[in-house]
């Protein structure tokens, strides 16, 4: 039986959706943030990173969404349902698993740590300094990285309508935590083809089984 260690609030969702597509049985140990958002103690007794994602098989212990979905779409996928066939839709593949941890996420993160330098649980006594230097930051770089990113997408999609193409993939699946925290965050304006997109993942049984399963998908401040 496949085992995903399930944090709140956290890119695990992206495992127990790929789990649903692949119509596979699996049970979930569910953990929840911290009050200050962090993930607790008790993870690091599954892998000493104290993260979630992990999945559990037979013994394999597997961390980062990643190496999780291409595992699960190499061993429990022979239709080859998740990743497509075409060699050029196979490149596009490649490219948005990478792009979604390597690129778009820590554009992200950034954004949100910028953000939070005025607030708790920054020391009240610079928290004035803090907010001028977040907000210096992310005017003078984040907000036009984050820019470029957004039309990058934007312009991909407006093209396929899904990451690798026609049809739906792993892609998809590792995208879709950055990809609907960059809409939840509403300050690129309007995106219609990503908006589209993120219509279509929200319409699929098993996106909805998955939410049912891991509980409402929210990004921290937004």
């Amino acid at each position: 039986m496949l085992t995903v260690h399930h944090l709140n609030l956290s890119r695990s969702q992206r495992v127990l959706w790929a789990l649903e597509e692949l119509e596979l049985p699996y049970q979930i140990v569910r953990y929840q943030r911290e009050p200050t958002m962090l993930a607790p103690e008790a993870l690091k007794k599954v892998h000493p990173l104290g993260k979630s994602p992990v999945l559990e098989d037979e013994g394999t212990v597997l961390a980062e969404s990643g190496a999780i979905l291409e595992y699960l779409q190499e061993t429990r996928d022979p239709e080859q349902k998740l990743k497509p066939s075409d060699p050029q839709a196979r490149i596009q593949y490649r490219f948005w698993l990478h792009y979604a941890e390597g690129s778009l996420m820590p554009m992200l993160l950034m954004k949100l740590v910028f953000g939070s330098l005025g607030k708790p649980p920054v020391p009240i006594g610079i928290r004035t300094v803090g907010k001028l230097l977040g907000k210096g930051v992310q005017k003078a770089y984040l907000n036009k990285q984050l820019a470029t990113h957004a039309a990058f997408i934007e312009s991909h999609l407006a093209q396929n309508p899904w990451f690798a193409g026609e049809t739906l993939s792993m892609a998809d699946i590792q995208m879709s935590y950055p990809a609907l925290a960059l809409l939840a965050r509403g300050e690129q304006g309007e995106m219609p083809h990503l908006t589209a997109w993120k219509k279509r993942v929200e319409m699929r049984p098993a996106w909805q089984r998955a939410i049912q399963q891991g509980g409402p998908l929210d990004f921290p401040g937004t």
